[in-house]
């Protein structure tokens, strides 16, 4: 099969430090390689692939400093435009949703992975007026702001079983936060746990632009005395910090999408502790790979529980459920069905 991935221009694939959808991106594209497929990658030139590789952009726009990526994804939207007649499908992950009125005549063969939220009201009148677009949830609670969309799947996102190898034993106790600096991941939630169970908490996380008043005005103050921020992880580092950790804390206070961080921590062993917002009860198995709380007294209670999870059960939970090979033959699925609705349309024609 000929497939084109798209991919967002704001990190490279994979991305050098943080970026959910890139490394997802990475990984469907190399498994879907390994198992034969003709695969062209439209993204930005420092990415990394075995996939031919269309750059788009020089570099990842963040690290680049480009403030307004708008005028990069365009362009690269006219080039796969150009060249849609080479390709079986033309699989996005790209938003701001720009490629809908350009590719709408091509949607018989075009499938977009939404990998944010829905519910902005501002998002509404684009999700009504393009309800045809083929589209794949990345969980099922994700959809639940526009039910009326044309739904083809839901995929969970999957990573490769040597990203993050399990840590049964870990010789260390902290708490983990990995992620963005953002009031809607609940980093303050997480620091006034580890205050009251008296475990360290380490943070790896990035600060948007966007976010640096809030950091500076709501983080700062309570760093220090066991809050530990670290900044950004690269993937090299990622595998010591989450398999050492004795729990990732998740306090997420949003309808999480997914969060990547939360199977990358199974994928170690390690336990998850997550508030029930959004994806998290279809990702943490309550009780079997973490705990799923909806109070600071809950989260707080839920701790002292997690000496009882068997780490090992949780990487094997982890591999039933989340690795890159299932994703890819469950967005393989998806091609196959766009291509027998191509079929379809065309001898309807």
């Amino acid at each position: 099969m000929k497939i084109a991935q798209i991919a967002p221009l704001a990190e490279s694939v994979p991305p050098k430090l943080y970026g959910g959808t890139e490394r997802v991106v990475s990984y469907l594209t190399e498994e879907l390689v390994r198992l034969g497929h003709e695969v062209t990658l439209f993204a930005s030139g420092d990415s990394v692939t075995r996939a031919r590789l269309v750059a788009c952009a020089p570099r990842a726009q963040r690290l680049d400093g480009v403030r307004d990526g708008l005028p990069q994804l365009l362009v690269m939207l006219e080039r796969v435009l150009r060249r849609q007649h080479e390709f079986d499908v033309l699989h996005f992950h790209t938003e701001p949703l720009a490629h809908f009125p350009l590719f709408r005549a091509l949607r018989a063969k075009t499938v977009t992975t939404l990998h944010g939220r829905l519910d902005p009201p501002e998002l509404q009148p684009l999700v009504r007026e393009f309800a045809d677009m083929p589209v794949v949830s990345i969980s099922d609670r994700q959809r639940a702001p526009a039910p009326g969309m044309n739904w083809l799947a839901t995929v969970y996102h999957g990573l490769s079983p040597d990203v993050c190898p399990c840590n049964p034993s870990p010789r260390t106790r902290y708490f983990a936060f990995l992620g963005r600096v953002s009031p809607e991941k609940g980093l303050d939630r997480a620091i006034e746990i580890a205050r009251r169970t008296g475990i360290p908490l380490r943070v790896a996380a990035k600060v948007d632009p966007a976010d640096e008043a809030y950091f500076r005005s709501r983080i700062v103050p309570l760093l220090g005395d066991g809050i530990e921020f670290i900044g950004e992880l690269s993937e090299r580092d990622k595998p010591a910090f989450l398999g050492n950790a004795t729990a990732l804390l998740f306090p997420v206070d949003w309808p999480e999408p997914f969060g990547l961080a939360m199977i990358e921590a199974a994928s170690c062993g390690t336990p998850v502790l997550a508030w029930a917002r959004g994806a998290v009860p279809e990702v943490v198995e309550d009780g079997v790979t973490g705990f799923v709380v909806d109070s600071l007294d809950a989260a707080v209670a839920a701790v002292r529980a997690i000496p009882t999870l068997d780490r090992l059960q949780i990487r094997r939970r982890f591999e039933a459920r989340f690795l890159a090979s299932r994703m890819t033959q469950d967005y393989l699925t998806v091609y196959r069905a766009l291509g027998r609705r191509h079929i379809t349309a065309a001898n309807e024609a």
